[in-house]
């Protein structure tokens, strides 16, 4: 599936991989949870053990790159990455 086809789903677990204060400066989407991605290996069970798709995202796309990128290696099967949170943001509420 695209990201598109999960977003429009509903059914998926959104992870912001940004710096709490990053998301107090720039805002956040609702129904995230927030792993900073310097916690994404100690915290990698609360993502591996999701039962829905998993859509990473951070300020870029750059960071939740590299977080979808080892969380894969470590098993994860449907994971994408949602890029930066603003256009993110827009996509979902655009649906």
């Amino acid at each position: 599936m695209t990201l598109e086809e999960i977003l429009e789903s509903g059914n998926y677990q959104l992870i912001d991989v940004r710096e709490p204060m990053e998301l107090e400066m720039d805002g956040e989407i609702a129904g995230a949870i927030n792993i900073p991605l310097g916690e994404v290996e100690e915290r990698k069970d609360e993502i591996l053990n999701s039962d829905k798709p998993v859509v990473i995202f951070c300020r870029s796309g750059n960071r939740s790159g590299k977080a979808l990128d080892f969380l894969n290696h470590e098993g994860l099967k449907n994971g994408y990455n949602g890029g930066g949170w603003a256009d993110l943001k827009q996509k979902i509420e655009n649906l």
